[in-house]
């Protein structure tokens, strides 16, 4: 009978057992160095232009923010409320959850301009007025989508059904990684769930070493991140040498990128033992910035999320994700937009602060938004127990951007009089698509993928134009 290994594969075991080194000691030096498996920082794959941004921190406000209580200050629907909006306004646009010919509902905040930009924000967002110089807002997007969760998905990933690579996915695909201890692309979420699931941080059809790497608020950021009980450093090295050696021999044969994605996995998993701990704990965070982002560093928060986010940035994470989910007001609008603002808005002024005065705002580009609007009618449904709600509205929202080659200070676009159709400056979700991928030096019609036969990107086949207008 042949055996599995041969003598002399024994003999230098028990030699390097013997000698206390072990096979799994001397392989952490390799997982230490930078690995073949790893997503390498590289040239780009659709580089044009000098980059702008070096890291993305996309602050996704899933459920969508009333734009109506935040950014877009209508007056006239304060002297319309009650009434129905003119016909010619709505066309033939259904509602799920309202009728077209449901009554306005003016504003429930006060608006004032702030900075020497005289940005115009509710009074729900008194930290983000402190910072309305350092902020470009967009009042024009549109999107193609008007229910959660394809809306989402069509945000993140540019498409409306699931499977497709999103924004995170394509990035570090195009741009590679710059550090080796932690994933060059990390989620957080915060609040209720997602309606769009995984989907919205899913490498798709690109290799799996893309997808987003979701942390979790409580406990070890990744799941059996730290050893179990009984399971010395020996034993799990020589565990990760052998995986090692067997993945790769399979990777030989095979060549299959699902392979080399699970040893970048694993290898990942090593280096994660030592700094997701670290990346974690905020005992080296002054008390002046903990108060700054409003933040118990022992407690999960919005907050939390945010300085984690500025010290993934420091440590070299190339794209960060964090859902903040509840934003969804089908009933008591008012009540909604106060709760969350509450959660986000200082947090959010912080992290453009923070990295303002550590000069990382430059090249680190933030973007704060939802799916899409609400309704300039009101939503109110006695046998849902809804009443001063609004419904979800895709023809017209507002989000803003800050740093990584956005001009600071600035508005772009702007509604009709009645917060419904974008009248100056239309964007599409796939123009900011198009932008943010800009302001990493990626060409968003050159950053593609081949897939059965066809050439596949982030903005779709249509054509998408990258927003020069609040390029500095």
């Amino acid at each position: 009978m042949t055996p599995l290994l041969s003598n002399h594969s024994l003999a230098r075991r028990q030699f390097l057992q013997d000698c206390r080194v072990g096979l799994g000691r001397m392989a952490l030096a390799g997982l230490m160095a930078p690995a073949v498996s790893q997503i390498a920082a590289a040239e780009p794959l659709a580089s044009h232009a000098p980059a702008k941004a070096k890291a993305v921190i996309h602050l996704f406000m899933a459920g969508a923010p009333s734009q109506l209580e935040l950014f877009d200050h209508k007056p006239l629907l304060t002297k319309l409320e009650g009434q129905p909006l003119p016909k010619s306004v709505i066309g033939d646009q259904r509602y799920a959850f309202i009728r077209p010919d449901a009554a306005v509902l003016g504003p429930r905040f006060e608006f004032a301009r702030h900075g020497e930009s005289g940005a115009e924000l509710s009074s729900a967002l008194p930290h983000l007025a402190r910072v309305a110089d350092d902020v470009c807002i967009i009042k024009s997007m549109h999107t193609d989508q008007f229910n959660h969760a394809p809306a989402q998905i069509l945000f993140n990933t540019g498409f409306s059904q699931p499977g497709r690579p999103c924004m995170g996915s394509w990035v570090t695909y195009g741009l590679g990684s710059e550090t080796e201890n932690l994933p060059a692309f990390v989620v957080l979420s915060t609040g209720a769930g997602l309606s769009g699931g995984a989907a919205l941080w899913s490498s798709g059809f690109l290799p799996t070493q893309y997808s987003g790497v979701l942390l979790r608020s409580q406990g070890d950021p990744i799941l059996n991140v730290s050893s179990p009980q009984g399971f010395d450093e020996v034993v799990q090295r020589e565990t990760f040498e052998v995986l090692g050696d067997l993945n790769r021999h399979q990777l030989d044969q095979r060549g299959d990128p699902e392979i080399a994605a699970r040893i970048a996995a694993f290898e990942m998993a090593a280096r994660l033992q030592t700094s997701a701990p670290e990346l974690m704990d905020l005992s080296s965070e002054t008390q002046e910035t903990l108060e700054l982002y409003g933040c118990d560093p022992a407690k999960p928060s919005f907050a939390r999320a945010c300085l984690l986010a500025r010290r993934m940035v420091e440590r070299g994470v190339r794209f960060i994700n964090i859902y903040h989910a509840g934003w969804d007001a089908h009933s008591n609008v008012e009540g909604n937009v106060k709760n969350n603002c509450k959660i986000t808005d200082q947090a959010s002024a912080a992290l453009v602060q923070d990295l303002k005065r550590r000069g990382l705002l430059d090249e680190t580009l933030v973007v704060w938004g939802g799916e899409f609007g609400r309704t300039p009618m009101v939503e109110s449904n006695a046998a849902l127990g809804r009443k001063l709600g609004r419904d979800h509205h895709p023809q017209a929202f507002s989000i803003w951007l800050a740093g990584g080659g956005i001009k600071p200070g600035v508005t772009l676009g702007a509604t009709d009089e009645f917060g419904f159709h974008p009248v100056e400056n239309a964007v599409h979700v796939q123009d900011l698509q198009a932008t943010i991928l800009h302001c990493l030096g990626l060409d968003h019609e050159a950053l593609t993928f081949r897939r059965q036969g066809l050439e596949f990107r982030l903005t779709g086949v249509e054509h998408r134009e990258v927003l020069h207008e609040i390029l500095v």
